[in-house]
């Protein structure tokens, strides 16, 4: 029987005292060291499970961004203008906003591998379903839903990396997520021109990253193991209760069995509490704002370039897409140049006992924020015309791209760290603000390349990135002052008092 026997407590110890029929243990990891926390995996199956869910990210990112190049094509196709087939960039962006309602809610009800993977196979639908479109309501319309299934990947991913790493390897573990997130769409220009100049047509652009969401789908569905701690504590609860049969075995549950399904509470924290954060704290939305503009003009320049190097240069689509590869060639090096800061923090927060200062995050924007105003800056005023040869605008991708990387990915790591407690409603709001922001600009992209002139477009975006340089510097000196005054962190935390 099983009172007669001795469960663990989950704290570390064997010898609890006997199981009675009103007992009721809580399954919990036997302490820190348990080799059943994500933490304590191995590195292969760590490495195994992020890749897969970052290159999961790469697909919906590079999905989003590989309609731009077969606009032409598609909007001869189905006979349309060209300001109404940019929708079909702008709904799966504006996708990204709707998503996360959805999507994060569902990770934390059933962990993150089942919503990673319906979001992925179902995505793919709808990419065969915009593939196939005979008309471009349908193509809008699976555009759309195609996206707020890949805004599982952008929501759900960086729960999966802070599952898996603690507070010393998390920031490198975000590191390939930011990459996959931008790489995507600076890679799609090249990749999607020549596949819409070949034979394969326009409809290609699209069946291929539909085939790349099914493998995805697939893989993580069959090899990707569950990393939500919480369903994990439920799986080792039915495991005892098998182990342990008998009419006490009910006694012995995991917390999350417990867990109701709360639409209220659910709708609270991730819409209502979001956009409350958004109008009631100054930290995340200037930061929120930075990064919509910093993530905007990424699918700006999706115009931009081609402009550039097609219009003004005379490239033929796809070679005029290769420039693209310098953004993302300076995306690596921005990698490279936060992951060498990565050691001086890693020794800062083992001198504060392991407990991080959001304001830390920010250093590499101090250097990022100025590179990519001027990388704007120098693409303007050399890329305006066809007398400055082609080599000179592509090179200034290299600053942009480097830019983008180390002003974005800090500030999202700086976000998560100053509302870790509402981290989940945190991340929500950035992903509802800079997706809505990021969906307007493939509308008037083009129009203000050639109405303004590439010289004064880029004037104006650099003089916007010049006038946020101040943002991550004003945070670094005031952020702990604001934090200590944030009215939703207060709130939290006398409501768990």
């Amino acid at each position: 029987m099983v009172q007669d026997e001795k469960l663990h407590d989950g704290q570390g110890r064997s010898d609890t005292p006997p199981l009675s029929e009103s007992s009721e243990y809580i399954v919990t990891f036997d302490g820190p060291e348990d080799p059943t926390h994500p933490y304590r995996w191995s590195r292969f199956t760590k490495l195994f499970i992020s890749i897969t869910v970052c290159i999961g990210t790469l697909i919906v990112s590079y999905t989003s961004a590989v309609f731009a190049p077969a606009l032409e094509s598609a909007i001869r196709d189905l006979r349309v203008g060209a300001e109404v087939g940019r929708l079909g960039t702008t709904l799966y962006v504006l996708g990204f906003a709707f998503g996360p309602v959805f999507w994060a809610p569902a990770s934390e009800l059933w962990g993150r591998k089942w919503p990673l993977t319906a979001a992925m196979l179902a995505g793919g639908t709808f990419i065969i379903g915009t593939a196939v479109a005979q008309n471009i309501q349908t193509l809008l319309i699976c555009r759309f839903f195609g996206g707020v299934c890949g805004a599982s990947q952008l929501t759900v991913v960086p729960g999966v990396l802070s599952d898996l790493y603690d507070n010393r390897g998390r920031g490198v573990a975000i590191t390939l997520y930011a990459l996959c997130v931008f790489c995507g769409p600076f890679g799609a220009p090249c990749i999607g021109g020549f596949i819409a100049e070949s034979r394969l047509g326009w409809r290609w652009t699209l069946y291929i990253p539909a085939i790349l969401s099914f493998a995805n789908g697939a893989l993580t569905l069959l090899c990707v193991r569950e990393t939500f701690a919480p369903c994990l504590l439920v799986a080792k609860a039915q495991a005892l209760r098998r182990q342990h049969k008998g009419n006490t075995s009910g006694g012995i549950h995991a917390a999350h069995e417990r867990v109701e399904f709360d639409l209220r509470r659910l709708a609270e924290k991730y819409f209502t509490r979001p956009l409350r954060m958004l109008a009631t704290e100054p930290i995340l939305l200037l930061v929120s704002l930075y990064m919509s503009f910093v993530y905007g003009l990424t699918y700006c320049l999706l115009a931009g370039f081609p402009y550039v190097f097609e219009d003004i240069h005379g490239m033929r689509p796809g070679v005029g897409g290769l420039p693209f590869l310098a953004l993302a060639v300076g995306q690596v090096f921005g990698v490279g140049f936060v992951l060498s800061q990565q050691k001086a923090y890693a020794r800062r927060l083992a001198a504060n006992d392991n407990v991080p200062v959001p304001e830390w995050r920010l250093t590499p924007t101090l250097v990022g924020a100025p590179v990519f105003a001027a990388g704007i800056f120098w693409f303007g005023w050399t890329g305006f015309s066809p007398e400055i040869h082609w080599a000179v605008p592509t090179v200034a991708g290299l600053f942009i791209g480097f830019g983008i990387l180390c002003v974005f990915l800090p500030c999202f790591n700086y976000i998560v760290d100053a509302y870790l407690p509402l981290a989940a409603s945190a991340v929500a709001a950035n992903i509802i603000l800079r997706s809505s922001i990021a969906a307007g600009f493939p509308l008037f992209s083009t129009q203000m390349f050639k109405g303004m002139g590439v010289q004064w477009a880029c004037t104006l975006l650099g003089g916007l990135a010049a006038l946020m340089i101040p943002i991550p510097i004003a945070f670094r000196i005031y952020g702990p002052r604001l934090r200590q005054k944030s009215p939703m962190l207060m709130e939290f935390n006398s409501s768990k008092a």
